[in-house]
């Protein structure tokens, strides 16, 4: 074993970043003989250096993250720091001098993965990310080395523990969304702005990089289609279950049919109680991926939190230190393919769609002539009168499948007919 030790500065000390350093010390021994060399914490950069960091010398401990990076004696650099800069500026800065990077900054990744990966294969470096998405749950690594010889068409997955919990509580209590968010924020699964949560930012920029991982081209966070849950009701999860479904918030990546380009989409979706995803459960992620060759493989585990994440930084940092003592670098940015990113008006599927109707002899046939005028199946109808009367009903249509351009003319003629008093609810029906 080499005696001269693999020097590693951290970016950031909070949840993650303070058990990847309590990791580093407390397995030592274990890593250095997995690596091969002994890895050594030279420097902590932290905002608030006057908070106690237990198990941290506070000799480590700076402010000056750039002056760390630039000491030209730092091997790996591990940013957990999250946002854009100074991320992107200390991370380029790393590269520059003579640092691989080890990130869990998905925001970033999304935004700018491909310049990063530029500039890291121009200097000789390495640059990972296995953290960026799901937490402790290998996928990045096994869609970009253990599927590089497969072909991949679909990524399906729920990439956020907070919405997950979120909706499992409405389907599992009957809560409404501001009552199941409230509890998810006493728990701690929620911040105290959960906007990037629930409006689907982070499962889309989680879906940014799934995507140009799985299909080799390059998406951006700006390509991928975001639609929020905060709109999910109690209706629907009641009208899910009438189908044999429930909701959940989904990454969605796939590769078109002929190959020819691929879409990426973050928004709810009912999916059968059949499907693997639906029993996933509290703030759990898991990940299905469809392939040519291995079939259907499912990847589970906890998404988030501290300890969780570490280990995902770990496990790249192992990578990195490795291939530092050989001389090499491993895999880079794949993007050959340089696939068309679609826009979400080609994108096929099925769709329910629940309206509040006038309670009156013909309106389900007016109904079923606008959906045929656009070119949409209809799969299943169900009416029922209001319990408050007022001489309304609620309609409950179940699409075959149909672009989602098609369906959108649909909603806007069927808001222009008199009978239709409202459209409740418009949702997607995945997994099928």
């Amino acid at each position: 074993m080499r005696t001269r030790p693999l020097k590693v500065a951290l970016l950031g000390c909070g949840v993650v970043g303070s058990e990847v350093a309590r990791i580093m010390t407390t397995h030592a021994d274990d890593l250095a003989a997995r690596i091969g060399a002994p890895v050594e914490l030279a420097g902590v950069a932290v905002r608030r250096p006057s908070k106690v960091r237990e198990g941290i010398d506070p000799a480590l401990v700076t402010t000056d993250a750039t002056a760390l990076v630039k000491s030209g004696d730092i091997d790996v650099v591990v940013e957990v720091i999250g946002g854009i800069e100074p991320a992107r500026t200390l991370i380029t800065t790393a590269f520059e001098h003579g640092a691989s990077v080890v990130s869990a900054n998905k925001a970033l990744l999304a935004q700018d993965g491909a310049a990063l990966h530029a500039l890291a294969e121009e200097q000789g470096r390495d640059l990972y990310y296995e953290a960026a998405v799901a937490g402790a749950i290998p996928l990045i690594r096994p869609l970009r080395e253990s599927l590089a010889g497969d072909k991949v068409n679909r990524v399906l997955g729920i990439v956020n523990g907070t919405t997950n919990f979120i909706l499992d509580k409405m389907d599992s209590t009957g809560a409404g969304y501001q009552e199941a968010l409230d509890e998810a924020t006493a728990l701690g699964y929620a911040e105290a702005d959960p906007t990037a949560d629930v409006e689907g930012f982070d499962a889309a920029a989680k879906a940014a990089i799934l995507a140009g991982i799985a299909f080799h081209t390059r998406v951006r966070l700006d390509d991928v289609y975001r639609e929020g849950m905060t709109e999910v009701t109690a209706a629907d999860f009641a009208s899910a279950t009438r189908m044999g479904c429930t909701i959940k918030l989904l990454a969605i990546c796939e590769r078109a049919v002929d190959g020819g380009s691929v879409t990426a989409r973050v928004h709810p979706a009912m999916i059968p109680l059949s499907h693997p995803l639906a029993s996933v459960r509290g703030a759990y992620n898991a990940v299905f991926v469809e392939s040519d060759a291995a079939g259907q493989l499912m990847f589970y585990g906890p998404g988030a939190g501290g300890a969780p994440t570490a280990s995902a930084v770990l496990g790249d940092l192992v990578a990195v230190c490795r291939n530092k003592l050989s001389g090499a670098t491993g895999p880079g940015d794949s993007a050959y393919t340089q696939l068309p990113v679609s826009p979400m008006g080609e994108v096929v599927t099925r769709y329910h769609i629940s309206l509040d109707v006038a309670d009156k002899p013909g309106v389900l046939a007016q109904v079923a002539t606008v959906f045929a005028e656009h070119g949409v199946s209809i799969d299943t109808v169900r009416q029922q009168g209001r319990q408050d009367g007022g001489g309304e009903a609620s309609l409950v249509v179940v699409t075959h499948r149909a672009s989602d351009a098609s369906l959108n003319g649909t909603v806007e003629a069927l808001r222009n007919l008199d009978t239709v008093r409202g459209v409740a609810s418009i949702m997607r029906v995945e997994g099928e």
